[in-house]
């Protein structure tokens, strides 16, 4: 079975995500959080963060803790909605599982900002497939 760190390393491959400026800085089993700073590339044209870069940070955040088992987990639903508005700092992104079986897991990713309030929340479920995650070499 494999431990966190190699959970780590495997979603360290995360390219849209770390492309766009997002990290992970928790992933433990059933939960990870994940970060970004706000850049001007995240804006719309309201100067505003572009709901597909809350949407992208949250879904970052549950896809690790989705898979943090070991077992390749996919998007099989997700639905987000927007509370607040924000324009610069930091967001984060908290992934916490609420049920799992052998098949489905659901998650509830909390985006907040900087001073704590929800900007977001997101709801993700998962189809647990039976292959194990392919972690890379170190």
């Amino acid at each position: 079975m494999e431990n966190i760190d190699d959970i780590k390393r495997y979603f360290s491959q995360q390219n849209f995500a770390s492309n766009s400026g997002m990290k992970f800085t928790i992933i433990s089993k059933g939960y990870a959080k994940a970060e970004m700073m706000i850049e001007k590339r995240h804006l719309n044209v309201l100067g505003t963060v572009h709901g597909g870069a809350i949407f992208t940070l949250a879904d970052m955040a549950f896809a690790a803790a989705s898979n943090s088992h070991g077992t390749v987990a996919v998007a099989i639903n997700a639905d987000i909605s927007y509370v607040k508005a924000v324009s610069e700092g930091r967001l984060y992104a908290e992934a916490i599982e609420t049920s799992i079986n052998p098949k489905i897991s659901t998650y509830v990713v909390n985006i907040t900002d900087e001073e704590g309030d929800i900007v977001a929340i997101f709801n993700g479920m998962g189809y647990r497939k039976k292959n194990r995650l392919a972690i890379p070499e170190k």
